[in-house]
């Protein structure tokens, strides 16, 4: 059974620089060429969304080169995987607050989202300047201001970011960390959970295809019986 909906704690770039003795940067450079091989399996395997978790509400804690060259590598990495993804169907989309974003990075993401928003393959999210309790207090912002009557679970899940994605099936973790770090608390409510010790960098289809075996084994109750 294919999930339909996989989450990404993408973790262990920086230990992988580490173990080769080399800059934290080149752990990121790494860590793209991972990005670009696990979208790539997870369309092959008719996975329909995949949502990575590319820069958290914490990591501006960083040091401002290592943002910098974040910011820089991923702005590369959109004009570079346009074509791709139109060629292959897949829909972009990012979660988070853009609005502190660089707003040349910004303007990227908007256009991407633009022009990939007819395609129906897979629906690629990244999740940027994104933390669930940030999403939250956003979403009861809004909530505040427009004062709306009616279903207030509906209601609330609009607010979210993630309006019109489907909650993950299941969420994994590289690294061997095992918490959720602030990504996606309300939509993992009924998450599988993968984690697994393949530091980022090093993770691709085989990885992929252990957390899909070990989901599939799997008996979602959803809270029944």
């Amino acid at each position: 059974m294919i999930p339909r909906h996989i989450a990404i704690i993408m973790d262990g770039n920086g230990r992988w620089a580490k173990e080769k003795k080399l800059p934290r940067v080149k752990g990121h450079a790494a860590g793209a060429e991972a990005v670009r091989r696990t979208v790539e399996a997870c369309r092959a395997m008719g996975v329909k969304w995949l949502t990575l978790y590319a820069f958290s509400t914490e990591n501006w804690k960083r040091s401002k080169t290592e943002i910098n060259f974040l910011f820089s590598l991923l702005g590369k990495f959109l004009a570079g995987e346009e074509k791709n993804m139109l060629k292959n169907g897949i829909r972009f989309n990012a979660i988070g607050d853009l609005s502190e974003l660089p707003a040349a990075l910004v303007k990227k993401i908007t256009a991407l989202k633009k022009i990939t928003g007819e395609l129906d393959g897979l629906t690629l999210t990244l999740a940027l300047n994104y933390g669930s309790r940030d999403e939250i207090i956003r979403a009861v912002k809004k909530l505040l201001a427009a004062r709306p009557s009616g279903d207030v679970e509906k209601t609330f899940e609009d607010a979210l970011d993630t309006k019109g994605m489907p909650d993950p099936d299941i969420i994994i973790r590289s690294s061997g960390e095992m918490r959720l770090s602030n990504f996606l608390l309300y939509q993992a409510a009924y998450s599988e959970l993968y984690f697994t010790g393949t530091l980022w960098p090093d993770f691709g289809k085989d990885e992929i295809q252990k957390a899909v075996k070990s989901y599939s084994s799997r008996n979602r109750r959803f809270g029944g019986y």
